[in-house]
Formats: C-alpha cells, sequence, structure tokens
C-alpha cells in the first residue's frame, strides 16, 4: 500500500514539475518531499488504523481423514478424484468375507441359544416334578419310620427294621434336597433374563449385532457432501488404523482474515468489508464481518513441563477475523483454501476509505503480474 501511494504521489510531482512547470529548486524539492512524507504517512497511519487492511486472508476448509473402523485389504476403490460425492457415496470396500463369516458364526450360536433357552422351561417342569416326587418318597418313608417305631414299642418288630426304615427316611431326605438344588438352578437358569430376555440370548444377539455392524464398515462412505483429492489408495492395500485417504466437505467453508492487534478496536460485526482474491485478479468482493475471534493463539495455556515466562513477547499474534462473502461467487474457479487481501472500513474516517479503496483494486489488478 505504501508503494502505491508512493507511486501515485511520485506521478502527482511529474505532473506539477513537469507539466505544470513548477520550477526546480531546494525549496520546491524540500517541500516536496517533506509534504509527501508528511501526507502519506498521515495517510497510511490514519487509514491502517480506521480502515484495516491484510494480505493475511483465506478461505479455509474442513477435512476429514477417512479412517475405517476395520481392519482388511482393499478390493475396490471406485471414487473418483475431485468428484463430487453425495453424502453415504461407496469410497472404498474393504475384503468382506472374514466379517461374514463372523457374522455367520453369531448367527449359528444365537440360533442354538435360542432354542437352548426354550428348553429352560422344560427343564424346570423336570425339576418340580422331581421335587414333587422326592416329596412323596418322603412322605412314605417318614410313614414307614413312623409304622416300625409304634410296632417296635408293642414289640412287634425289631429293633433293625425300625432302623432301616430310619435310614431309608434319611435317603429320601437327602433325594428331597438334592432335587430341590437342581430344582433351583432350572429356576435360575429360566428366569436369567435382561428386558425379558434370556441372558445368555441377549448377549450373543449383541455380539451379532457388533459383527454385523464390522461387516457394514467393510463399506467405508462419503461422510457428507463432498470430495476426495489426492487419491493415492488402490486395490490390493490394506487399509487399517492410519488415514486412507482425505475427504474435503464441500459446504462447510469459512473465509477468515488476521489483522494486527492494534487495530481490533475498529473491527466490529457488521462492517462492510472488501476481499481480493489471488486466484481472481481485477475484481473486488464484498463482504461483512460476522465476528471476531476472542483469542490469540500465542496466548493459550496448555501442561508443559515449562513455567510461563510473561516476558516472553517476540510473538504477539494476530487476530482473526471472521468474514461473510455476500458477493456470489458462484462463476468463478476458487479453489478451497485461496488467499485474499482484505480491507475493512469502519464508520470512522469515511472519506479515507475511498483511497483504501482505491488502493486496494489496484492490488487487485497486480494479481494479474504478481
Amino acid at each position: 500500500m505504501a508503494a502505491l501511494l508512493l507511486l501515485a504521489y511520485a506521478a502527482i510531482c511529474v505532473v506539477i514539475f513537469k507539466l505544470l512547470r513548477v520550477p526546480v529548486n531546494k525549496w520546491t524539492v524540500t517541500t516536496s518531499i517533506i509534504g509527501g512524507f508528511v501526507i502519506i504517512g498521515s495517510l497510511i497511519t490514519a487509514m491502517n488504523y480506521n480502515h484495516p487492511f491484510t494480505t493475511l486472508a483465506r478461505l479455509y476448509f474442513h477435512t476429514t481423514p477417512i479412517i475405517p473402523e476395520v481392519k482388511g485389504r482393499v478390493i475396490d476403490v471406485p471414487v473418483q478424484p475431485n468428484t463430487p460425492l453425495k453424502a453415504g457415496a461407496t469410497l472404498f470396500v474393504i475384503e468382506p468375507k472374514p466379517y461374514q463369516f463372523v457374522v455367520d458364526q453369531k448367527e449359528a450360536a444365537l440360533t442354538a441359544a435360542q432354542q437352548s433357552a426354550k428348553q429352560l422351561q422344560t427343564e424346570l417342569d423336570q425339576a418340580s416334578a422331581a421335587v414333587a416326587k422326592a416329596q412323596a418318597q418322603v412322605a412314605l418313608s417318614q410313614q414307614t419310620f413312623d409304622r416300625q417305631s409304634e410296632l417296635f414299642q408293642q414289640k412287634d418288630v425289631a429293633q433293625a427294621t425300625v432302623d432301616t426304615a430310619a435310614r431309608n427316611l434319611e435317603a429320601a431326605r437327602q433325594s428331597l434336597n438334592q432335587a430341590q438344588a437342581g430344582q433351583e438352578r432350572a429356576r435360575l437358569a429360566a428366569t436369567s433374563q435382561i428386558n425379558g430376555v434370556n441372558t445368555t440370548v441377549a448377549q450373543l444377539a449383541a455380539d451379532l449385532r457388533d459383527a454385523r455392524y464390522n461387516l457394514e464398515q467393510t463399506t467405508v462412505r462419503a461422510p457428507t457432501d463432498g470430495y476426495v483429492t489426492q487419491l493415492f489408495l488402490r486395490p490390493g492395500m490394506m487399509a487399517g488404523t492410519t488415514p486412507a485417504m482425505v475427504f474435503i466437505h464441500a459446504d462447510d467453508r469459512i473465509f477468515t482474515a488476521a489483522f494486527p492487534q492494534n487495530v481490533v478496536q475498529r473491527i466490529r460485526p457488521g462492517e462492510d468489508a472488501e476481499i481480493a482474491f489471488d486466484a481472481i485478479p481485477g475484481r473486488v468482493f464484498a463482504g461483512k464481518v460476522r465476528s471476531l475471534v476472542d483469542a490469540v493463539s500465542q496466548g493459550q495455556l496448555q501442561a508443559a513441563s515449562s513455567l510461563l515466562d510473561p516476558e516472553d513477547r517476540a510473538a504477539q499474534g494476530m487476530a482473526l477475523v471472521v468474514i461473510d462473502i455476500t458477493a456470489d461467487l458462484s462463476r468463478y474457479e476458487l479453489p478451497a483454501g485461496a488467499t485474499a487481501q482484505v480491507a475493512i472500513y469502519s464508520d470512522h474516517l469515511v472519506p479515507i476509505a475511498v483511497i483504501r479503496r482505491i488502493l486496494l483494486r489496484m492490488k487487485s489488478w497486480l494479481n494479474y503480474l504478481i
């Protein structure tokens, strides 16, 4: 900007001394030099503070590294580089057979568990019947023991007969205890449920869902609308824990410009801005300030092994401004990541903004050459 102003002032001096034939002497030359420094210095100071300008502007875009959730050999890469894709379009395919085998195994295990779950109630019924039988045997043994004891008191039977009846009663009671334990085990197995489903069946069903999910992930799809560039993935390569490609989102771009900290007092949301893209020479586009990012990267604190040095001012950092481009750029080929020059016009010293607008357009014309 200063060079353009100097050239413009030099042209004015040429007009004054050559065309208007103002005499050239030590007084006129000294006056023109001092006047040039004063005028140009005042203009630059006023413009830089009230209508800030920067060459540090860029159209940023979001990317997503495509990392498959499953490992395997790539068998197909149908996507083409720099070709627009819709969300859900296939990017590449990993060999699905190993994951299909796991699904088949889990389906068989689940079917077997469902059949086993149906048998649990039958086993419980059988255990309950065994308990009833054991209880009847205990009752019968008790009656026999009582009758033999009564006969022994009447001296009609020997002691050995009573002892045998006692042993039979004890054996019947033990059988009852075993039958009741078996019934309890069968009851616990039959009533072991979560949300009304047998726990083993529920676990195997969850395993099957996980296996099916892994099978689905063998086809890697586009997360949003966008495209892939610099495509190096080929069939036969192994895909795993490292990015296989980089996906560029189509409609997720943000334009920001970096300004020195000494001009942030003149930057307010809603103020007019103009942008001159290096990729579109000779054109200036209108914009609006959306926001001033309330942080400077050099001031961030992170856990580290060294203490903060408050005297470290080597890198003061730039203030980031988010700008909405209001002009229509649809007919221009503007690559993502394009750089630009930006001027913001405040409501202070408005007449000087005209000079800033002229200089920005001159910079835009220079983009044809530089």
